[in-house]
């Protein structure tokens, strides 16, 4: 992508999003899409992995408050300037741009952020698959998505992901050239990248259009790539996923990014995780929760019942006169934490009654009430609705 193709693109309109959209609202709207695009997700339609390519270099720019400022920023000079040249008049003033401007220096500018890199020629040189002079840069991050049954976000596993990143053509080696033949130096701009134009008391800069803002002339492209010196790879990676995950939780895995430029450091690889519900078990914090279902007897007697975990049954003795929907508690039986610990398993006891009894019980049962009713217990004594 050349500088002018890259101030052309219109990321906002990418995410289906409005200019003024908060982050949230820019993650929200990635993550929807990526999921529709992906190409796990869409095996037949071959427009998928380009599409999934172009929401998620959108959302690379926007999601960086840096990178995002410098974009806003250079789409504003540059609409008002060499893109669209009839609103640009010799004189002409405009917030902070005043006199003989360049619009060079808007490229070599540093920035002022302490983040790595500067300006908005770095931020094309991040954009772009190739630029003049660029120095050692590092790759891009790149975002995906998985989701985990429970438990097995509750354990930790191990999953291959299939992520589609750009990387450099193996055949050509980035040059963009047929092998055994080499790139020649742009005449028009004696491979700047980019030529000057004047225009009354204005001059700016503006990718060259003969060498499509590379500085080189490819006169044999490299059959492989076509000449871009890159190919979209999909390449399966296995991620392992620490044992607690929450739904909603964004991993990192360094270097498993786009590769860098001239041998610098990839960029990462960020896989947010959405976990399923269970059956059985919910969860609260690090501790698991479970509704045991258990009989008036057993509450009124005292019993010992088998509970579920996540790796077995265990006995869990409930004492006599034990209330409805009392919540208990086995230690170390939940999500596994750092440092070798785990959470709690909390375990309700919740009475289930029969749909049907047959003579013998409800006789049973009938003298049963007889001889509560003799020992005066009102289990709605004191109760508010009561009359």
């Amino acid at each position: 992508m050349t500088q002018r193709e890259w101030l052309e693109r219109d990321f906002y309109a990418d995410l289906g999003v409005p200019s003024n959209a908060s982050v949230e609202q820019i993650k929200k709207a990635y993550r929807r899409l990526a999921r529709a695009l992906h190409p796990d997700a869409n095996p037949q339609d071959p427009r998928a992995e380009d599409l999934f390519k172009t929401v998620s270099e959108a959302h690379a720019v926007l999601s960086d408050p840096v990178k995002r400022k410098d974009y806003d920023e250079a789409r504003r000079l540059f609409t008002a300037g060499p893109f669209d040249r009839t609103r640009f008049h010799p004189g002409e003033r405009s917030a902070g741009v005043s006199g003989d401007f360049d619009f060079g220096n808007l490229f070599a500018r540093g920035s002022t952020s302490s983040t790595a890199g500067g300006g908005i020629g770095d931020l094309f040189n991040r954009a772009g698959n190739r630029t003049t002079g660029t120095r050692p840069r590092r790759g891009s991050d790149v975002e995906t998505d998985t989701r985990l049954p429970f438990r097995d976000a509750v354990r930790g596993v191990v999953v291959p992901l299939r992520v589609s990143t750009t990387s450099t053509c193996t055949a050509c080696h980035g040059s963009g050239a047929t092998p055994g033949t080499t790139a020649r130096e742009c005449p028009r701009c004696n491979g700047m990248g980019l030529v000057t134009r004047n225009l009354g008391a204005f001059g700016f800069s503006e990718p060259c259009d003969d060498c499509r803002g590379t500085g080189t002339l490819v006169d044999a492209p490299c059959p492989d790539c076509q000449g871009a010196g890159i190919g979209n790879r999909t390449r399966t990676i296995n991620v392992r996923v620490p044992p607690g995950v929450r739904d909603g939780q964004r991993i990192r895995i360094p270097g498993r990014g786009e590769p860098g430029l001239q041998g610098a450091p990839a960029g990462d690889l960020y896989v947010s995780v959405h976990v399923n519900t269970d059956p059985v078990f919910g969860r609260d914090g690090d501790d698991l929760t479970v509704t045991v279902p258990v009989t008036f007897s057993e509450l009124a007697l005292g019993a010992t019942i088998s509970v579920p975990t996540l790796d077995c049954h265990v006995g869990m003795r409930i004492p006599a006169g034990t209330a409805a929907g009392r919540t208990f508690r086995i230690r170390g039986r939940g999500v596994p934490v750092r440092g070798g610990t785990a959470g709690d398993l909390l375990v309700r006891a919740e009475v289930t009654v029969p749909p049907k009894l047959d003579s013998t019980a409800a006789e049973a049962l009938r003298a049963y009430a007889q001889a509560e009713k003799a020992t005066g217990f009102d289990p709605r004594a004191g109760w508010a609705g009561k009359r």
